[in-house]
């Protein structure tokens, strides 16, 4: 019998692999459609729990379930056909301990078909990190600033600006790559630290408002395509302002409808 699951080219270890040589190019994604637009161009796919502003309209991370990050992730898997796809475990799914972690973990991949999972947090995570690779679960990591540790951190500040801090995010990344995770997100730390972080461990380094010298870089594609307004980072460029464009499409589309032009004859049928 044979699977009707996609072949993917890029695998975690073949990232992992990617540690100094060619920029990882990552990107979020979080339907089907996008997941296909994106695929043929990137490198990762990261279902993430940002979809809680993206989609849900949420203020932060906190509110995401499995249940969201399953569903999301599933319809991603099931678009993507080079890129290796990754889904966030959302708050309070894998804390607790590792086991629990491994069976959101299990859940997550069995349901989706996603290669990986990535999980937040450093030195604490990292006996979770182990138990996971040890039972198959390919883990990317997060360090820096972790969104779903928002209301402990005070905030979205940049991070590693005291030396204390940054030791400490050092620390973090030196624990999560010695547990195991297969590649580390760095985010919003200062430049010099997160090129340190580079130079120190094996996993290559995603940056996301870190450093060009991070191994690859990732943006949330609402960022990248200007699709999200409500807030514009300072780290995510703006390859395209799609919003506006939506915006006259459905304004036309309103004046038409009311104006009696929209159907017109070619878009209805005749009755013979």
């Amino acid at each position: 019998m044979t699977s009707s699951a996609p072949k993917r080219s890029l695998t975690p270890p073949a990232i992992q692999a990617r540690k100094g040589g060619e920029p990882i190019v990552c990107l979020t994604s979080y339907t089907a459609q996008m997941a296909a637009l994106v695929d043929p161009h990137v490198d990762l796919i990261l279902v993430g729990d940002s979809l809680a502003m993206t989609v849900y309209g949420m203020p932060g991370t906190v509110g995401v379930t499995l249940e969201m990050m399953i569903a999301h992730g599933r319809a991603v898997t099931r678009a993507a056909r080079r890129a290796c796809v990754v889904v966030d475990l959302p708050f309070g799914s894998y804390e607790a301990s590792p086991a629990q972690a491994f069976q959101s973990a299990a859940r997550v991949m069995a349901e989706t078909g996603c290669a990986a999972v990535k999980l937040e947090g450093g030195a604490p995570m990292a006996e979770t990190i182990h138990f996971l690779t040890r039972r198959g679960v390919p883990v990317m990591a997060h360090v820096g600033l972790t969104p779903q540790s928002v209301n402990a951190l005070g905030g979205y500040a940049v991070r590693g600006r005291a030396d204390a801090e940054a030791e400490a995010i050092m620390a973090d990344a030196a624990a999560v790559a010695e547990a195991g995770a297969f590649s580390v997100v760095v985010e919003k730390v200062i430049e010099p630290l997160a090129r340190a972080i580079s130079g120190r461990i094996a996993p290559p380094t995603i940056g996301i408002g870190a450093s060009v010298g991070c191994d690859g870089q990732i943006l949330v594609i609402d960022d990248l395509i200007g699709l999200f307004t409500a807030f514009r980072p300072k780290f995510a460029r703006r390859y395209a302002e799609v919003a506006g464009t939506i915006e006259e499409a459905v304004r036309g589309y309103a004046a038409d409808v009311r104006d009696r032009r929209f159907p017109g004859e070619e878009h209805v049928f005749a009755g013979e």
